[in-house]
Protein backbone atom coordinates (compact mmCIF):
# COMPACT_ATOMS: atom_id res chain seq x y z
CA UNK A 1 0.00 0.00 0.00
CA UNK A 2 2.67 2.06 0.49
CA UNK A 3 3.74 2.55 -2.95
CA UNK A 4 0.61 4.41 -3.40
CA UNK A 5 0.51 6.67 -1.03
CA UNK A 6 2.84 9.03 -1.81
CA UNK A 7 0.78 9.53 -6.10
CA UNK A 8 -2.03 10.24 -3.60
CA UNK A 9 -1.10 12.23 -1.33
CA UNK A 10 0.42 14.22 -4.45
CA UNK A 11 -2.81 14.07 -6.15
CA UNK A 12 -4.89 15.61 -3.43
CA UNK A 13 -1.83 18.13 -2.92
CA UNK A 14 -2.36 19.27 -6.79
CA UNK A 15 -5.97 19.12 -6.61
CA UNK A 16 -5.99 21.04 -3.42
CA UNK A 17 -3.30 23.70 -4.93
CA UNK A 18 -5.94 23.58 -8.07
CA UNK A 19 -8.95 24.18 -6.00
CA UNK A 20 -7.19 27.26 -4.30
CA UNK A 21 -5.26 28.78 -7.22
CA UNK A 22 -8.74 28.92 -8.86
CA UNK A 23 -10.48 30.55 -5.81
CA UNK A 24 -7.45 33.11 -5.19
CA UNK A 25 -7.73 33.35 -9.22
CA UNK A 26 -11.24 34.54 -8.92
CA UNK A 27 -11.05 37.28 -5.59
CA UNK A 28 -8.16 39.41 -5.96
CA UNK A 29 -8.20 40.03 -1.81
CA UNK A 30 -6.09 36.61 -0.96
CA UNK A 31 -8.90 35.10 0.91
CA UNK A 32 -8.76 32.73 3.48
CA UNK A 33 -9.16 28.87 3.30
CA UNK A 34 -10.04 26.14 6.33
CA UNK A 35 -10.93 22.73 6.66
CA UNK A 36 -14.17 22.44 8.75
CA UNK A 37 -15.45 18.22 9.22
CA UNK A 38 -13.19 17.46 6.22
CA UNK A 39 -13.92 19.73 4.01
CA UNK A 40 -12.43 22.80 2.34
CA UNK A 41 -14.14 26.29 3.63
CA UNK A 42 -13.74 29.75 3.21
CA UNK A 43 -12.63 30.98 6.53
CA UNK A 44 -15.59 33.75 7.37
CA UNK A 45 -14.58 37.33 8.72
CA UNK A 46 -15.50 37.91 12.54
CA UNK A 47 -18.06 40.23 10.95
CA UNK A 48 -19.44 37.58 9.05
CA UNK A 49 -19.20 35.31 11.68
CA UNK A 50 -21.17 37.73 14.21
CA UNK A 51 -24.16 38.23 11.48
CA UNK A 52 -24.42 34.72 10.52
CA UNK A 53 -24.82 34.08 14.69
CA UNK A 54 -27.30 36.65 14.89
CA UNK A 55 -29.56 35.31 12.26
CA UNK A 56 -29.47 31.85 13.57
CA UNK A 57 -29.39 32.00 17.58
CA UNK A 58 -31.08 35.37 18.29
CA UNK A 59 -34.02 35.61 20.00
CA UNK A 60 -36.00 37.75 18.35
CA UNK A 61 -36.30 37.23 14.28
CA UNK A 62 -34.14 40.25 12.60
CA UNK A 63 -34.15 41.82 9.29
CA UNK A 64 -30.39 41.37 8.51
CA UNK A 65 -30.38 42.94 5.10
CA UNK A 66 -31.14 45.96 7.06
CA UNK A 67 -28.70 45.69 9.76
CA UNK A 68 -26.18 44.53 7.51
CA UNK A 69 -26.32 47.86 5.39
CA UNK A 70 -26.06 49.85 8.52
CA UNK A 71 -23.03 47.85 9.65
CA UNK A 72 -21.68 48.46 6.00
CA UNK A 73 -22.12 52.69 6.31
CA UNK A 74 -20.60 52.94 9.84
CA UNK A 75 -17.59 50.71 8.90
CA UNK A 76 -17.04 52.97 5.52
CA UNK A 77 -17.95 55.93 7.49
CA UNK A 78 -14.48 55.23 9.96
CA UNK A 79 -12.63 56.20 6.60
CA UNK A 80 -12.08 59.09 5.08
CA UNK A 81 -15.08 61.72 4.71
CA UNK A 82 -15.73 60.73 0.51
CA UNK A 83 -15.79 56.95 1.05
CA UNK A 84 -19.54 55.77 1.13
CA UNK A 85 -21.58 53.08 1.31
CA UNK A 86 -24.59 52.88 -0.83
CA UNK A 87 -27.56 50.80 0.25
CA UNK A 88 -29.44 49.21 -2.99
CA UNK A 89 -32.23 51.00 -2.43
CA UNK A 90 -30.21 54.38 -3.12
CA UNK A 91 -27.66 53.40 -5.62
CA UNK A 92 -29.91 54.35 -8.84
CA UNK A 93 -30.46 57.94 -7.70
CA UNK A 94 -27.12 58.23 -6.64
CA UNK A 95 -25.62 57.09 -10.07
CA UNK A 96 -28.41 58.86 -11.82
CA UNK A 97 -26.75 62.15 -10.61
CA UNK A 98 -23.82 61.76 -13.08
CA UNK A 99 -25.33 59.61 -15.90
CA UNK A 100 -26.54 60.66 -19.19
CA UNK A 101 -30.38 60.38 -18.70
CA UNK A 102 -32.66 58.98 -16.22
CA UNK A 103 -36.28 57.24 -16.30
CA UNK A 104 -38.56 60.04 -15.16
CA UNK A 105 -41.67 61.94 -16.03
CA UNK A 106 -40.08 65.04 -17.41
CA UNK A 107 -40.93 67.97 -15.00
CA UNK A 108 -39.37 70.42 -13.07
CA UNK A 109 -40.82 71.11 -9.37
CA UNK A 110 -40.90 73.00 -6.37
CA UNK A 111 -42.24 72.21 -3.12
CA UNK A 112 -44.40 75.30 -1.03
CA UNK A 113 -46.91 75.38 1.17
CA UNK A 114 -46.75 71.53 1.58
CA UNK A 115 -47.84 71.30 -2.48
CA UNK A 116 -45.84 70.04 -5.71
CA UNK A 117 -45.64 73.03 -8.01
CA UNK A 118 -44.58 72.46 -11.38
CA UNK A 119 -41.92 75.26 -11.82
CA UNK A 120 -41.26 73.49 -15.74
CA UNK A 121 -41.67 70.64 -17.94
CA UNK A 122 -39.02 69.22 -19.81
CA UNK A 123 -39.46 69.88 -23.92
CA UNK A 124 -40.41 67.12 -25.80
CA UNK A 125 -40.51 65.20 -22.44
CA UNK A 126 -43.51 62.51 -21.45
CA UNK A 127 -45.29 65.37 -19.69
CA UNK A 128 -45.30 67.83 -22.25
CA UNK A 129 -46.92 64.80 -24.15
CA UNK A 130 -50.13 64.40 -22.41
CA UNK A 131 -50.55 67.78 -21.41
CA UNK A 132 -48.95 68.78 -18.32
CA UNK A 133 -48.33 72.65 -17.84
CA UNK A 134 -46.15 75.03 -15.98
CA UNK A 135 -47.83 76.27 -12.57
CA UNK A 136 -50.49 72.90 -12.20
CA UNK A 137 -49.61 72.14 -8.52
CA UNK A 138 -49.58 68.06 -8.21
CA UNK A 139 -52.53 66.82 -5.89
CA UNK A 140 -52.75 63.39 -6.30
CA UNK A 141 -50.67 60.23 -7.51
CA UNK A 142 -52.04 57.16 -8.76
CA UNK A 143 -55.47 58.20 -6.93
CA UNK A 144 -53.23 58.81 -3.63
CA UNK A 145 -53.22 62.27 -2.06
CA UNK A 146 -49.60 63.51 -2.54
CA UNK A 147 -49.66 66.78 -0.87
CA UNK A 148 -48.58 67.40 3.24
CA UNK A 149 -46.06 67.91 5.09
CA UNK A 150 -44.42 64.97 4.52
CA UNK A 151 -43.83 65.71 1.17
CA UNK A 152 -40.36 66.63 0.36
CA UNK A 153 -37.93 66.53 -2.58
CA UNK A 154 -36.82 62.87 -2.02
CA UNK A 155 -40.18 61.45 -2.27
CA UNK A 156 -41.26 63.62 -5.42
CA UNK A 157 -38.39 62.08 -7.22
CA UNK A 158 -38.70 58.46 -5.90
CA UNK A 159 -42.28 58.18 -6.79
CA UNK A 160 -42.12 60.56 -9.98
CA UNK A 161 -38.99 58.55 -11.35
CA UNK A 162 -39.20 54.98 -12.66
CA UNK A 163 -38.50 52.33 -14.84
CA UNK A 164 -38.84 53.27 -18.42
CA UNK A 165 -42.28 52.11 -19.58
CA UNK A 166 -44.22 52.20 -16.66
CA UNK A 167 -47.03 54.71 -15.89
CA UNK A 168 -48.36 56.95 -13.46
CA UNK A 169 -51.48 59.00 -12.88
CA UNK A 170 -51.43 62.65 -12.14
CA UNK A 171 -54.37 64.44 -10.67
CA UNK A 172 -53.42 68.27 -10.74
CA UNK A 173 -55.23 71.79 -10.46
CA UNK A 174 -54.86 74.64 -12.74
CA UNK A 175 -55.41 78.25 -12.40
CA UNK A 176 -59.01 79.05 -13.98
CA UNK A 177 -59.65 75.29 -14.18
CA UNK A 178 -62.09 74.44 -11.44
CA UNK A 179 -62.02 70.50 -11.05
CA UNK A 180 -59.16 68.18 -11.07
CA UNK A 181 -57.10 67.28 -14.26
CA UNK A 182 -56.05 63.81 -14.67
CA UNK A 183 -53.13 62.79 -16.89
CA UNK A 184 -51.57 58.98 -17.16
CA UNK A 185 -47.75 59.83 -17.74
CA UNK A 186 -45.42 57.14 -19.35
CA UNK A 187 -41.95 57.10 -18.09
CA UNK A 188 -39.46 57.79 -20.56
CA UNK A 189 -35.48 59.04 -20.44
CA UNK A 190 -35.08 62.65 -19.55
CA UNK A 191 -32.10 63.97 -20.30
CA UNK A 192 -29.04 65.29 -17.97
CA UNK A 193 -27.43 68.34 -18.20
CA UNK A 194 -24.19 69.40 -17.52
CA UNK A 195 -24.02 72.87 -19.08
CA UNK A 196 -26.75 74.95 -17.68
CA UNK A 197 -26.32 77.92 -20.08
CA UNK A 198 -24.34 79.26 -22.80
CA UNK A 199 -23.92 82.75 -24.10
CA UNK A 200 -22.09 85.99 -25.51
CA UNK A 201 -20.88 88.74 -23.62
CA UNK A 202 -19.84 91.57 -25.31
CA UNK A 203 -17.55 94.31 -23.76
CA UNK A 204 -15.65 96.90 -25.27
CA UNK A 205 -15.27 95.24 -28.81
CA UNK A 206 -15.03 92.01 -27.29
CA UNK A 207 -17.28 88.93 -27.46
CA UNK A 208 -16.59 86.60 -24.29
CA UNK A 209 -17.89 83.35 -24.39
CA UNK A 210 -19.61 82.37 -21.29
CA UNK A 211 -20.06 78.38 -19.96
CA UNK A 212 -21.31 77.29 -16.87
CA UNK A 213 -20.80 73.66 -15.99
CA UNK A 214 -22.83 72.15 -12.84
CA UNK A 215 -21.12 69.09 -12.82
CA UNK A 216 -18.96 66.84 -14.64
CA UNK A 217 -21.40 63.47 -15.52
CA UNK A 218 -21.14 60.98 -18.33
CA UNK A 219 -22.13 63.58 -21.46
CA UNK A 220 -20.10 66.76 -20.13
CA UNK A 221 -17.81 66.92 -22.27
CA UNK A 222 -20.29 66.12 -25.48
CA UNK A 223 -21.93 69.29 -24.11
CA UNK A 224 -18.85 71.27 -23.43
CA UNK A 225 -17.44 70.73 -26.86
CA UNK A 226 -20.79 71.92 -28.52
CA UNK A 227 -21.18 74.50 -26.14
CA UNK A 228 -17.81 75.77 -27.30
CA UNK A 229 -18.24 75.22 -31.08
CA UNK A 230 -21.94 76.72 -30.76
CA UNK A 231 -20.18 80.39 -29.41
CA UNK A 232 -17.38 80.15 -31.56
CA UNK A 233 -19.48 80.35 -34.42
CA UNK A 234 -21.48 83.53 -32.80
CA UNK A 235 -17.85 85.34 -33.16
CA UNK A 236 -16.36 84.57 -28.93
CA UNK A 237 -12.90 85.26 -28.97
CA UNK A 238 -12.15 84.22 -25.94
CA UNK A 239 -14.22 82.03 -23.17
CA UNK A 240 -15.47 82.15 -19.64
CA UNK A 241 -15.61 78.35 -18.03
CA UNK A 242 -17.96 79.00 -14.73
CA UNK A 243 -17.45 76.14 -12.59
CA UNK A 244 -18.60 77.76 -9.50
CA UNK A 245 -20.73 75.33 -7.04
CA UNK A 246 -19.67 72.45 -9.09
CA UNK A 247 -18.96 69.32 -6.73
CA UNK A 248 -16.97 67.40 -9.42
CA UNK A 249 -17.70 63.62 -11.00
CA UNK A 250 -16.33 61.84 -13.26
CA UNK A 251 -12.31 62.61 -13.23
CA UNK A 252 -12.10 61.50 -17.57
CA UNK A 253 -14.79 64.19 -18.13
CA UNK A 254 -12.57 67.13 -16.80
CA UNK A 255 -9.38 65.70 -18.75
CA UNK A 256 -11.03 65.61 -21.74
CA UNK A 257 -11.93 69.30 -21.18
CA UNK A 258 -8.52 70.39 -20.15
CA UNK A 259 -7.60 68.59 -23.68
CA UNK A 260 -9.09 70.68 -25.24
CA UNK A 261 -6.63 74.42 -24.31
CA UNK A 262 -3.75 72.61 -23.74
CA UNK A 263 -0.68 71.80 -25.93
CA UNK A 264 0.57 68.13 -26.50
CA UNK A 265 2.43 66.57 -23.72
CA UNK A 266 1.02 69.16 -21.13
CA UNK A 267 0.67 67.18 -17.89
CA UNK A 268 -3.27 67.56 -17.26
CA UNK A 269 -3.50 65.57 -13.81
CA UNK A 270 -1.64 62.38 -12.02
CA UNK A 271 -3.16 60.57 -9.26
CA UNK A 272 -1.36 57.64 -7.29
CA UNK A 273 -2.38 55.41 -3.94
CA UNK A 274 -1.60 52.16 -1.94
CA UNK A 275 -2.54 49.94 -4.43
CA UNK A 276 -3.02 52.23 -7.25
CA UNK A 277 -0.31 52.47 -9.60
CA UNK A 278 0.78 56.15 -10.50
CA UNK A 279 -1.40 57.43 -13.57
CA UNK A 280 -0.64 60.64 -15.94
CA UNK A 281 -3.21 61.96 -17.78
CA UNK A 282 -1.17 64.17 -20.62
CA UNK A 283 -2.42 66.43 -23.61
CA UNK A 284 -2.91 64.97 -27.10
CA UNK A 285 -2.32 67.85 -28.85
CA UNK A 286 -5.90 67.61 -30.59
CA UNK A 287 -7.63 70.41 -28.67
CA UNK A 288 -9.13 73.25 -30.96
CA UNK A 289 -9.12 75.80 -28.56
CA UNK A 290 -5.63 75.86 -27.59
CA UNK A 291 -4.57 79.64 -28.58
CA UNK A 292 -7.97 81.19 -27.15
CA UNK A 293 -7.90 83.22 -24.18
CA UNK A 294 -9.49 81.99 -21.11
CA UNK A 295 -10.54 82.24 -17.20
CA UNK A 296 -11.68 79.54 -15.06
CA UNK A 297 -13.92 81.03 -12.21
CA UNK A 298 -14.09 79.18 -8.92
CA UNK A 299 -15.14 79.62 -5.08
CA UNK A 300 -15.58 77.69 -2.44
CA UNK A 301 -18.04 74.92 -3.23
CA UNK A 302 -16.12 73.86 -6.60
CA UNK A 303 -14.31 70.63 -6.01
CA UNK A 304 -12.78 67.46 -6.81
CA UNK A 305 -12.93 67.03 -10.91
CA UNK A 306 -13.28 71.34 -10.78
CA UNK A 307 -9.76 71.25 -9.21
CA UNK A 308 -8.15 69.34 -11.59
CA UNK A 309 -9.56 71.04 -14.27
CA UNK A 310 -8.64 74.12 -12.63
CA UNK A 311 -5.61 73.01 -11.32
CA UNK A 312 -4.42 72.17 -14.89
CA UNK A 313 -4.88 75.69 -16.55
CA UNK A 314 -3.33 76.92 -13.51
CA UNK A 315 -0.15 75.12 -13.15
CA UNK A 316 0.47 75.11 -17.33
CA UNK A 317 -0.10 78.83 -17.18
CA UNK A 318 -3.08 77.99 -19.65
CA UNK A 319 -5.96 80.58 -17.86
CA UNK A 320 -6.48 83.13 -15.10
CA UNK A 321 -8.31 81.80 -12.21
CA UNK A 322 -10.79 83.95 -10.42
CA UNK A 323 -12.86 83.71 -7.55
CA UNK A 324 -12.18 81.86 -4.05
CA UNK A 325 -10.46 79.23 -3.16
CA UNK A 326 -11.93 75.83 -3.96
CA UNK A 327 -13.29 73.05 -1.23
CA UNK A 328 -10.49 71.39 -1.45
CA UNK A 329 -10.82 67.31 -2.20
CA UNK A 330 -7.97 65.62 -3.85
CA UNK A 331 -9.28 61.87 -3.22
CA UNK A 332 -10.10 59.35 -6.16
CA UNK A 333 -13.33 57.24 -5.36
CA UNK A 334 -14.10 53.65 -7.37
CA UNK A 335 -17.57 52.61 -7.16
CA UNK A 336 -17.54 48.68 -6.77
CA UNK A 337 -21.00 46.82 -7.06
CA UNK A 338 -21.84 44.05 -4.62
CA UNK A 339 -24.10 41.16 -5.18
CA UNK A 340 -27.23 42.73 -3.63
CA UNK A 341 -27.40 45.50 -5.88
CA UNK A 342 -25.44 48.21 -3.28
CA UNK A 343 -22.34 49.45 -3.83
CA UNK A 344 -18.90 51.18 -2.16
CA UNK A 345 -17.49 54.19 -3.35
CA UNK A 346 -13.97 53.28 -1.68
CA UNK A 347 -10.97 55.83 -1.57
CA UNK A 348 -8.50 54.49 -3.45
CA UNK A 349 -5.79 57.33 -4.72
CA UNK A 350 -4.96 60.90 -4.33
CA UNK A 351 -4.92 63.10 -7.70
CA UNK A 352 -2.15 65.58 -8.03
CA UNK A 353 -2.08 68.77 -10.03
CA UNK A 354 1.18 69.26 -12.55
CA UNK A 355 3.11 70.73 -9.76
CA UNK A 356 2.78 67.99 -7.65
CA UNK A 357 0.16 70.20 -5.69
CA UNK A 358 -2.26 67.19 -3.48
CA UNK A 359 -4.99 70.05 -3.14
CA UNK A 360 -7.13 67.83 -0.70
CA UNK A 361 -7.66 69.20 2.50
CA UNK A 362 -6.77 67.77 6.13
CA UNK A 363 -8.96 65.51 7.64
CA UNK A 364 -9.14 62.97 10.56
CA UNK A 365 -10.34 59.26 9.92
CA UNK A 366 -13.82 59.11 10.66
CA UNK A 367 -14.56 62.35 11.50
CA UNK A 368 -16.70 63.70 9.14
CA UNK A 369 -18.57 66.06 11.62
CA UNK A 370 -15.18 68.02 12.14
CA UNK A 371 -14.28 67.87 8.04
CA UNK A 372 -18.26 69.59 7.32
CA UNK A 373 -17.34 72.26 9.28
CA UNK A 374 -14.67 73.39 7.70
CA UNK A 375 -16.14 75.62 5.24
CA UNK A 376 -17.89 77.23 8.30
CA UNK A 377 -14.55 78.00 9.71
CA UNK A 378 -13.26 79.43 7.06
CA UNK A 379 -16.04 81.77 6.60
CA UNK A 380 -16.15 82.94 10.47
CA UNK A 381 -12.47 83.32 9.80
CA UNK A 382 -13.08 86.04 7.21
CA UNK A 383 -11.98 84.05 3.68
CA UNK A 384 -14.61 84.76 2.02
CA UNK A 385 -13.92 88.33 2.00
CA UNK A 386 -10.02 88.45 2.32
CA UNK A 387 -7.41 86.27 0.81
CA UNK A 388 -5.18 87.14 3.81
CA UNK A 389 -7.33 85.11 5.61
CA UNK A 390 -6.03 81.74 3.84
CA UNK A 391 -3.67 79.47 5.47
CA UNK A 392 -2.47 76.52 3.20
CA UNK A 393 -2.18 73.03 5.28
CA UNK A 394 0.71 72.25 2.85
CA UNK A 395 4.22 75.01 3.36
CA UNK A 396 5.68 73.19 0.57
CA UNK A 397 6.39 75.55 -2.55
CA UNK A 398 4.85 74.62 -5.75
CA UNK A 399 5.30 76.44 -9.69
CA UNK A 400 3.93 76.98 -12.29
CA UNK A 401 5.47 76.32 -16.05
CA UNK A 402 6.08 80.11 -15.87
CA UNK A 403 7.30 79.88 -12.31
CA UNK A 404 4.36 81.06 -10.37
CA UNK A 405 4.80 79.78 -7.13
CA UNK A 406 1.31 77.67 -5.68
CA UNK A 407 0.60 75.29 -2.45
CA UNK A 408 -1.41 72.95 -1.59
CA UNK A 409 -3.08 70.77 0.68
CA UNK A 410 -6.09 72.86 0.84
CA UNK A 411 -7.87 73.63 -2.50
CA UNK A 412 -6.95 75.95 -5.32
CA UNK A 413 -6.32 79.37 -4.91
CA UNK A 414 -7.71 82.07 -7.62
CA UNK A 415 -5.02 84.23 -9.04
CA UNK A 416 -7.50 86.89 -8.88
CA UNK A 417 -9.32 86.57 -5.15
CA UNK A 418 -12.97 88.47 -5.48
CA UNK A 419 -14.31 88.82 -1.88
CA UNK A 420 -18.08 88.48 -0.94
CA UNK A 421 -19.23 91.99 -1.72
CA UNK A 422 -21.97 92.73 1.56
CA UNK A 423 -22.58 96.43 1.36
CA UNK A 424 -25.60 96.03 0.26
CA UNK A 425 -26.67 93.12 2.64
CA UNK A 426 -29.09 94.20 5.43
CA UNK A 427 -30.95 92.03 7.96
CA UNK A 428 -34.39 92.75 6.18
CA UNK A 429 -32.38 91.06 2.51
CA UNK A 430 -30.68 88.39 4.74
CA UNK A 431 -34.36 87.30 6.19
CA UNK A 432 -35.65 87.26 2.82
CA UNK A 433 -33.51 84.94 0.67
CA UNK A 434 -32.57 82.65 3.62
CA UNK A 435 -36.52 81.87 3.88
CA UNK A 436 -36.48 81.65 0.21
CA UNK A 437 -39.07 83.88 -0.07
CA UNK A 438 -37.86 85.36 -3.06
CA UNK A 439 -38.19 82.14 -4.67
CA UNK A 440 -41.65 81.46 -3.68
CA UNK A 441 -42.63 85.21 -4.97
CA UNK A 442 -41.30 84.71 -8.03
CA UNK A 443 -42.92 81.26 -8.38
CA UNK A 444 -46.21 82.65 -7.66
CA UNK A 445 -45.92 86.14 -9.33
CA UNK A 446 -45.13 83.89 -12.71
CA UNK A 447 -48.05 81.90 -12.24
CA UNK A 448 -50.05 85.01 -11.52
CA UNK A 449 -48.92 86.29 -15.02
CA UNK A 450 -47.68 83.89 -16.91
CA UNK A 451 -50.45 84.48 -20.07
CA UNK A 452 -48.41 88.04 -20.00
CA UNK A 453 -45.12 86.99 -19.20
CA UNK A 454 -45.18 83.67 -21.92
CA UNK A 455 -45.18 86.24 -24.72
CA UNK A 456 -41.25 87.27 -24.07
CA UNK A 457 -38.52 85.47 -26.07
CA UNK A 458 -35.82 86.47 -25.34
CA UNK A 459 -35.05 87.95 -21.39
CA UNK A 460 -33.74 91.50 -22.24
CA UNK A 461 -37.31 92.68 -23.47
CA UNK A 462 -38.50 90.48 -20.22
CA UNK A 463 -36.44 92.22 -17.87
CA UNK A 464 -37.39 95.45 -19.25
CA UNK A 465 -41.29 94.76 -18.83
CA UNK A 466 -40.34 93.77 -15.25
CA UNK A 467 -38.83 97.24 -14.80
CA UNK A 468 -42.18 99.16 -15.36
CA UNK A 469 -43.61 97.15 -12.92
CA UNK A 470 -43.45 97.58 -9.04
CA UNK A 471 -42.27 94.32 -8.49
CA UNK A 472 -40.01 94.99 -4.91
CA UNK A 473 -43.45 96.63 -3.34
CA UNK A 474 -45.67 93.87 -4.49
CA UNK A 475 -42.78 91.55 -2.98
CA UNK A 476 -41.83 93.58 0.19
CA UNK A 477 -45.93 93.25 0.79
CA UNK A 478 -45.82 89.60 0.09
CA UNK A 479 -43.42 89.29 2.79
CA UNK A 480 -45.04 90.89 5.47
CA UNK A 481 -47.84 88.30 5.02
CA UNK A 482 -44.79 85.85 5.74
CA UNK A 483 -43.93 87.68 8.69
CA UNK A 484 -41.06 89.62 7.54
CA UNK A 485 -41.77 93.29 8.56
CA UNK A 486 -40.36 96.14 6.08
CA UNK A 487 -37.86 98.48 7.08
CA UNK A 488 -37.98 101.31 4.58
CA UNK A 489 -34.20 102.35 5.16
CA UNK A 490 -33.09 98.54 4.39
CA UNK A 491 -35.22 98.37 1.53
CA UNK A 492 -33.92 100.75 -0.33
CA UNK A 493 -30.34 100.00 0.68
CA UNK A 494 -30.88 96.53 -0.64
CA UNK A 495 -32.53 97.49 -3.28
CA UNK A 496 -30.79 96.89 -6.34
CA UNK A 497 -29.90 93.37 -4.71
CA UNK A 498 -33.25 92.36 -4.00
CA UNK A 499 -34.62 93.53 -7.63
CA UNK A 500 -31.88 91.34 -9.30
CA UNK A 501 -32.76 88.23 -7.54
CA UNK A 502 -36.92 88.86 -8.17
CA UNK A 503 -35.85 89.76 -12.09
CA UNK A 504 -33.49 87.15 -12.42
CA UNK A 505 -36.21 84.02 -10.82
CA UNK A 506 -38.83 85.15 -12.56
CA UNK A 507 -36.84 85.32 -15.68
CA UNK A 508 -36.11 82.05 -14.87
CA UNK A 509 -39.63 80.43 -14.51
CA UNK A 510 -40.16 81.79 -17.59
CA UNK A 511 -37.32 81.13 -19.77
CA UNK A 512 -35.53 78.85 -17.96
CA UNK A 513 -31.39 78.89 -17.33
CA UNK A 514 -30.73 80.37 -20.88
CA UNK A 515 -32.36 83.58 -19.72
CA UNK A 516 -31.76 83.26 -16.03
CA UNK A 517 -27.88 83.26 -15.99
CA UNK A 518 -27.03 85.80 -18.94
CA UNK A 519 -28.85 88.32 -16.42
CA UNK A 520 -28.10 87.01 -13.75
CA UNK A 521 -24.40 87.03 -14.08
CA UNK A 522 -23.87 90.61 -15.53
CA UNK A 523 -24.01 92.19 -12.24
CA UNK A 524 -21.73 89.10 -10.46
CA UNK A 525 -18.51 90.71 -9.00
CA UNK A 526 -16.55 87.75 -9.56
CA UNK A 527 -18.00 87.29 -13.34
CA UNK A 528 -17.11 91.06 -14.24
CA UNK A 529 -13.79 90.93 -12.77
CA UNK A 530 -12.85 87.96 -15.18
CA UNK A 531 -14.24 89.94 -17.80
CA UNK A 532 -11.74 93.01 -17.19
CA UNK A 533 -9.43 90.12 -17.03
CA UNK A 534 -9.79 89.07 -20.11
CA UNK A 535 -9.83 92.73 -21.56
CA UNK A 536 -6.81 94.00 -20.00
CA UNK A 537 -4.56 90.73 -19.00
CA UNK A 538 -2.49 89.05 -21.18
CA UNK A 539 -1.95 86.10 -18.54
CA UNK A 540 -5.41 85.23 -20.16
CA UNK A 541 -3.88 83.94 -23.20
CA UNK A 542 -1.87 81.23 -24.09
CA UNK A 543 1.88 80.87 -23.82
Amino acid sequence: MKKYILPTLTVIGVALGIIIGMALSQNAQAQRFVFQNGTLMLEQSKIDRLLDLMEKAYVDSLNIDSITDEAMIELVHKLDPHSAYIPKEDLEMVNSELAGSFSGIGVQFTIQQDTVRIVAVISGGPSEGVGVLAGDKLITVDDSTFVGKKINNEKVMRTLRGEKGTQVKLGVLRSGTPEMLYFTVTRGDIPVHSVDAKFIIEREGKKIGFIRVNKFGETTYKEFLSALAELYAKGADSYIVDLRENSGGYMEQAIHMANEFLHRGDLIVYSQGRAYPRYEAKANGSGRFKEVPLVVLIDNFSASASEIFAGAMQDNDRATIVGRRSFGKGLVQQQMPFEDGSAVRLTVARYYTPSGRCIQKPYTMGDQEDYERDLMERWEHGEFYSADSIHFADTTAYYTKGGRKMYGGGGIMPDVFVGRDTTLNTPWYNRCVNLAYTYQFAYQYTDKHRKELSKFSDWQALEQHLIKQNILREFVAFAKEKGVEPNEAEIQKSRPLMTRLLHAYIVRDVLGDEGFFPLFERDDEITKAAVEQLIHSDRTSAR
